[in-house]
């Protein structure tokens, strides 16, 4: 056999090997946002008491793991991803015997915590970087990226902040530029130094041994940046520092760890993922949400919305994971829209589109993630002046789109689609004031919406948003062909259904969602054309999948059949 003969049988061999069982594979992600999910001290912010306060209500979701964004100690300049101290709780949320409370109280529920892990930066308040600042002879001098200036005594080179303008920060008591690919107060680390990264890993240890069940990675992507070349994403020793990490921390644990990775593409996905790479259980991709940013404006003006365009990113990722490796599914966390304004129909269908967002992603092959306040069917703020906004990315994008002749009218509508406070506004438990997320004035604007969407009302609607999807978790628990299922797509090409099929040991799952806010006809492939059990529904049950159907708006089901 020659060489190519020789790899494609051994592709084929490793394909047919069964994928590993993990706990994770049928868990159900939750994630909080802490400063908007519950103020238990009245203060305005959401604390980490007020966490623990409402396990009971994820417990009854049906919720094995709660993933936390930072809950650090903090200056909050880019809301607690601007650390100032690792193995610290910032006091606006409380202290680390609250923490270790959480982690017992959910560990009794049967629920493990998830932190977020920020080791791509720093706060500019961390004692490294204020010890890096005293100059070149200090030891922590190579903990971040340094840099003379350029012969004009500009930037070094032309690398930009996602956040907006030059990556680098001239620091005038050493003469030198630093390195910053968020915030001025968000300096990279210098991964390249072993000493930075002995230092990470001890850290992880602390937590890992206070009982935490994993880490999701920050823009983990970025940490093999290689700057002089002007390599951001994907340096070339980025799979050293997270097999080495793998090693020194978690990898004899059973654990779940997550990157967020940006630059992921699905050949890429494998090399953190994959079957034997010693790296990571799944990184989060975002190739379905980037592809409906504009190329000029980015997310500060969206796409018209295209299923096709959407089915095919999805469909893609479940193509390449299929055998290896393993896949991420959420329509939103912290950085996004609410799924419900973004992809469904917040005015006219919220119910019907949001239980339809999530059939469609639930019955997928992966983890599912869901952001808080997602299933209530939360939506986008309708916010009318840049005022009452508080992300730091977002102003300084007004500012410079501004700058460069946007209109505010303009800015504020695609801040309104887009932007990642829609996604911050508190949390909506009650008709009570402030949507009984707090009993002080909270540190963002509650959705005034809250009156008529929040868990009190929702938990005791049996057709709810709310008990669609603790159906939709329970259901993942007690069907393998949901989990391990073969995926395929049907109907690539209708540009208002969403149809695709789980098979497994004799079983086949078919799920058909209508994406538009009207009646569609839709003609099955004989394949499909059977009867059985309709796990869920968004309207009333169907028990057969004739050849025609006509969906109702934003009609979505999952039927089960024998196939032998």
């Amino acid at each position: 056999m020659n060489d190519f003969q020789d790899q494609l049988a051994a592709a084929i061999k490793q394909a047919e090997l069964p994928i590993e069982r993990k706990w994770w594979h049928t868990a159900t992600v939750y994630q909080v946002y802490p400063r908007s999910f519950c103020d238990l001290n009245g203060d305005g912010v959401g604390d980490i008491p007020g966490i623990t306060s409402k396990l009971d209500y994820l417990k009854s979701l049906g919720i094995d793991v709660i993933w936390l964004s930072p809950i650090y100690k903090s200056p909050m300049d880019d809301n607690g991803y601007d650390i100032s101290d690792y193995q610290d709780i910032a006091p606006e949320f409380g202290t680390l015997a609250d923490f270790d409370r959480l982690v017992s109280e959910a560990r009794n529920r049967g629920m493990g915590i998830v932190l977020d892990l920020v080791v791509n930066h720093t706060s500019d308040e961390h004692p490294w970087f204020l010890e890096s600042r005293k100059g070149p002879g200090n030891p922590f001098r190579d903990f971040y990226i340094w840099r003379k200036p350029a012969p004009d005594g500009g930037p070094p080179n032309s690398l930009k902040s996602s956040f907006g303008g030059p990556a680098w920060t001239l620091d005038p008591l050493s003469g030198e530029y630093y390195l910053h690919l968020f915030s001025t107060r968000q300096p990279d680390l210098n991964w390249e130094n072993p000493a930075v990264r002995a230092e990470i890993y001890k850290m992880m240890n602390w937590w890992l041994e206070r009982g935490i069940a994993g880490f999701r990675m920050d823009v983990i992507d970025y940490i093999g940046k290689q700057v002089d070349r002007e390599i951001v994403h994907d340096g070339p020793h980025l799979h050293d520092y997270l097999q080495e990490m793998n090693r020194r921390t978690f990898g004899n644990r059973d654990i779940l760890t997550v990157g967020e990775t940006w630059s992921a593409t699905p050949g890429s996905a494998l090399l953190y993922s994959g079957r034997n790479r010693h790296e990571l259980s799944m990184v989060f991709q975002f190739e379905h949400v980037t592809q409906q940013w504009d190329e000029m404006f980015g997310k500060w003006r969206s796409k018209p919305f295209d299923l096709v365009k959407l089915k095919s990113v999805l469909g893609k990722w479940q193509y390449a994971l299929s055998d290896d490796g393993w896949n991420s599914l959420f329509w939103g966390n912290h950085d996004l829209p609410r799924a419900v304004s973004k992809y469904g129909d917040a005015t006219g269908y919220p119910a019907e589109s949001a239980k339809m967002l999530a059939t469609v992603l639930h019955l997928m092959k992966g983890t599912p993630f869901i952001y808080q306040g997602e299933e209530i069917g939360m939506t986008n703020v309708p916010f009318t002046t840049i005022e009452q906004y508080r992300d730091i990315e977002t102003l300084n994008m007004h500012r410079l789109h501004i700058e460069a002749g946007l209109s505010p009218e303009e800015f504020i509508k695609g801040a309104n689609e887009n932007a990642r406070d829609n996604a911050r506004t508190p949390m909506q438990w009650s008709a009570a004031p402030y949507g009984g997320f707090s009993t002080g004035v909270p540190w963002i604007e509650v959705n005034p919406n809250y009156p008529t969407i929040n868990a009190e009302r929702e938990m005791t609607d049996e057709k709810s948003i709310w008990n669609h999807y603790r159906k939709l978790i329970a259901l993942r628990k007690r069907h393998p062909v949901i989990v391990y299922g073969i995926y395929q797509s049907w109907l690539d090409s209708h540009p208002d259904v969403f149809v695709y099929s789980r098979t497994l040991d004799g079983e086949r799952l078919v799920v058909v969602a209508n994406f538009r806010a009207r009646e569609v006809p839709v003609e099955l492939p004989g394949e499909l054309r059977m009867p059985g059990e309709c796990l869920i529904s968004n309207y009333e049950p169907v028990d057969r999948l004739d050849e025609n159907l006509t969906l109702k708006p934003y009609e979505a089901f999952a039927v089960l059949a024998r196939t032998l």
